[in-house]
């Protein structure tokens, strides 16, 4: 029965109630640390922003972050916060300079709120403030002021110092900081503001070639040509072409990485195309222009409109009020300085020429393919019962789309126990009929020709990119045996070739399931490696019992149930500090059988060294 609508059914939160009753509109999603977008990390960026926005200022050219356990310490060296000010800056919501353009010009944190969404959501914050041979500090308790220090004398230099642990109740008890996710937040921070050093834990980030920096490090494999990189008054861009198939783009405003773009991103790839066109005189097809392009935009934008709290995609149009629009501004920049470039340097045209040609070759070859593959699938997807469909897809408008998932297993039996214990609107399954394709070495035409591909990928709907992208999580369910394993990698190697978007964007997951059970007549316990069992059979006692999976068939519907739900383990693929992926490939995928032969007898251990290890 509903309750009565009345009076006494409206309330009103105050700010930090409404911070922590709805987090999500503050840092999107909570997490627990395994996506580089989980909440943990907002936290983070929340708090460096406003150091990065005194450097922006001229202040400060060092900021110090140090990880001990969940605690987090972010120190500048900039003005220090007005000690007056202090609790204020840090607990009130729209509260800062930011709103005086004069005082922080075409900053990332605008509306105030950043700093008190850390706080509030911090089972424990301290704030220290320094100025002028002054200093106040103030501690917090989610959100609520414990402690307010008087005003003392300190030869410290100039800046804040940031302290806060995310609480544990909102992010979950397994809750982790991954010191990748981190480091690849510094380094954008570093490539974006030139002549900042930060130092994670004792490590230096700096940059001292911005953009190109970023391309260097992060491109995986060599470049068809030097990058290019282009500078004008508040833009910065820098692009090259690789040998991978689809675009990669980083994209930034104000020094805020936006991960899902925005006007300022659509602007430069539609000026690239024309810029291209007419430097050649000829009409290239736009996703010709594109394959395998690999760039970097970065725009200084005041009083930047952003679609989220959290900044990811830029929905302003104009530069400022009665300015250029995006478009205008990115297009003149775009069209001037690379059709200048290009004259300048005939080798690097003339092979951005040849890289287009061939594109435009293999996208007319596969075009026939393509088709026939199409009328086959139509065919065999009235018999084909290998995909195991959910019923909510990402992009659909139902607040779980993200936990849409598809499960890769192999096997039918191992199908059946996932899909009989499965949550139907948000798990699906795809069975692989046993090892998959080898595809090092082989073109894009393998995912049409060869029918298992072509229906994974039909089933993801990444055939034209990411943009519809059926499931938030690609998760590779194999065994774990020699076989297992090796499906794992060719599924890895399959998408890391022709899809690594998939992989940069943080879709795709291994699923970790147990290799042990213990249990007795009063408690199973389900051990996910050696250390884990022995606990376990200390804990149980000598009326244990152990049971070895070998395969995910032979785990009952029942059990699978506590392995896909709440206390799923997922391991995150990802392309961190993996610096030549064509390398890679070429090692455990080629046709190098006696050096990789040569490897695995030097670096062999057997069970009895790693237990004593």
């Amino acid at each position: 029965m509903a309750q009565a609508y009345t009076e006494a059914s409206i309330k009103t939160l105050s700010s930090l109630e409404h911070i922590r009753l709805r987090p999500g509109m503050y840092i999107g999603r909570l997490g627990n640390g395994t996506h580089a977008e989980d909440g943990i990390y907002v936290l983070l960026k929340e708090t460096i922003d406003n150091s990065i926005d005194e450097f922006a200022m001229g202040q400060g050219k060092k900021i110090e972050i140090e990880l001990t356990e969940r605690t987090l310490r972010v120190r500048d060296y900039g003005r220090g916060i007005p000690l007056g000010k202090l609790i204020d800056c840090v607990s009130i919501i729209n509260t800062g300079a930011k709103y005086d353009s004069q005082t922080f010009q075409k900053s990332v944190g605008l509306n105030g709120v950043g700093q008190k969404a850390v706080n509030a959501l911090s089972s424990s914050f301290r704030a220290q403030s320094v100025r002028e041979g002054d200093t106040k500090v103030v501690e917090f308790e989610k959100g609520k002021l414990k402690k307010d220090y008087k005003v003392t004398k300190s030869d410290e230099r100039n800046g804040t110092l940031i302290e806060f642990t995310p609480d544990e109740t909102l992010f979950g008890k397994d809750f982790k900081f991954r010191a990748e996710f981190i480091e690849d937040m510094l380094w954008n921070y570093a490539f974006l503001n030139r002549g900042l050093t930060l130092t994670f834990n004792g490590k230096a980030f700096r940059s001292e070639h911005g953009l190109k920096d970023l391309l260097e490090k992060e491109l995986s494999g060599e470049p068809l040509y030097p990058v290019i990189h282009l500078e004008g008054e508040d833009i910065e861009i820098a692009f090259t072409h690789g040998a991978h198939y689809g675009e990669e783009y980083f994209s930034f405003v104000n020094g805020q990485h936006t991960t899902m773009g925005g006007t300022h991103l659509a602007a430069f790839r539609e000026a690239l195309v024309e810029t291209v066109r007419n430097f050649f005189k000829k009409d290239y097809d736009a996703a010709d222009v594109r394959q395998s392009i690999f760039a970097a935009i970065s725009v200084r934008v005041q009083e930047p409109v952003f679609e989220s709290q959290t900044k990811t995609k830029l929905g302003s149009s104009e530069i400022a009020p009665g300015g250029l629009t995006i478009k205008e501004f990115i297009g003149k920049f775009v069209q001037q300085s690379l059709d200048g470039y290009l004259h300048k340097n005939k080798e690097t045209a003339d092979r951005i020429k040849s890289r287009i040609e061939e594109s435009e070759l293999e996208r007319k070859e596969l075009a026939g393919i393509r088709n026939l593959a199409r009328d086959r699938a139509k065919k065999a997807s009235l018999h084909n019962r290998k995909l195991r469909d959910c019923r909510l897809h990402l992009g659909d408008r139902n607040e779980r789309a993200e936990e849409s998932t598809l499960f890769i297993v192999e096997g039918d039996s191992a199908a059946g126990s996932l899909t009989a214990t499965r949550d139907v609107q948000t798990q699906a399954v795809f069975a692989l009929k046993g090892k998959p394709l080898n595809t090092y070495g082989l073109s894009k035409k393998v995912i049409y020709e060869n029918e298992e591909f072509h229906l994974l990928q039909s089933a993801l709907n990444i055939e034209e990119g990411l943009d519809s992208l059926r499931y938030n999580k690609v998760v590779i369910a194999t065994d774990a045996d020699v076989d297992g394993m090796h499906i794992r990698l060719l599924l890895i190697s399959f998408f890391l070739q022709f899809f690594p978007d998939l992989i940069r964007n943080n879709h795709l997951f291994i699923l970790d399931t147990p290799l042990f059970r213990v249990r007795n007549k009063k408690k199973t316990m389900y051990c996910y490696s050696e250390a884990e069992k022995q606990a376990a059979v200390a804990e149980l006692g000598a009326t244990h019992e152990i049971t070895r999976f070998k395969g995910l068939g032979e785990i009952s519907a029942g059990e699978f149930k506590d392995f896909i739900g709440e206390n799923i383990r997922l391991d995150p693929v990802n392309l961190h500090h993996l610096y030549s992926s064509d390398e890679l490939l070429s090692f455990f995928m080629g046709k190098n059988t006696p050096e990789r032969q040569d490897f695995i007898i030097d670096n062999l251990k057997v069970e009895k060294d790693l237990i004593e290890a």
